[in-house]
């Protein structure tokens, strides 16, 4: 199967895969009923992903691709660390409020096995955050902030940019924010940031 053929129908199995555990949930969600949401053959599924584990944790995965890819490209190639978490901020938060995201933290909290919250963990934060970490130690050693410990700093980062933000959308308290809103709150936290941790 040629590369650009796999990755359309693999879109199609996961868009599939979206709207079964948004019908069923993480525990009802089977790789039967997935396949047959996208018409694919079972096998396919089992050959591609391994098993539903795998198939969720690629969903994952494929959630955060843009924000990894924009941060290891910002961390190989140096540049202003202040600039590139100025675009990072809002495009994090717009992954964390978007129906895929929410969708997955939803069925994660129904989720009786904790196997999608730990999907989501090792895919999602604990594979982002350590990135923003380097992000920042760029930051420092460029003289744009100061400060000891880059996990706390990363957490005051993380804390100013989501707040409850993401939670208030996971329990249906409001609107995914628009372009101009998380764009708004970038701005906010980084400002805030360089005051609390100016050189």
């Amino acid at each position: 199967m040629r590369d650009e053929t796999r990755e359309a129908r693999q879109a199609q199995i996961e868009s599939a895969a979206y709207a079964v555990l948004e019908e069923k949930g993480y525990s009802g969600a089977s790789m039967l009923a997935i396949a047959r949401r996208a018409k694919a053959s079972n096998e396919t599924l089992y050959n591609w992903y391994g098993d539903k584990t795998g198939l969720f944790h690629a969903l994952v995965r494929r959630n955060a691709a843009e924000l990894r890819e924009m941060l290891a490209a910002q961390i190989a190639g140096g540049g202003d660390a202040l600039a590139a978490l100025e675009r990072l901020g809002p495009a994090l938060l717009a992954v964390l409020t978007g129906e895929r995201a929410v969708a997955l933290n939803r069925a994660a909290a129904a989720d009786p096995t904790g196997e999608l919250g730990q999907a989501i963990g090792r895919e999602g934060r604990e594979t982002i955050a350590p990135l923003i970490g380097q992000l920042l130690e760029q930051a420092r050693a460029q003289g744009a902030l100061a400060f000891d410990e880059v996990d706390d700093v990363r957490e005051v980062y993380l804390g100013l940019l989501i707040g409850d933000v993401q939670i208030r959308r996971v329990i249906g308290r409001m609107e995914a924010p628009d372009a101009a809103a998380c764009a708004a709150r970038g701005k906010r936290a980084l400002a805030l940031l360089k005051r609390l941790y100016a050189p």
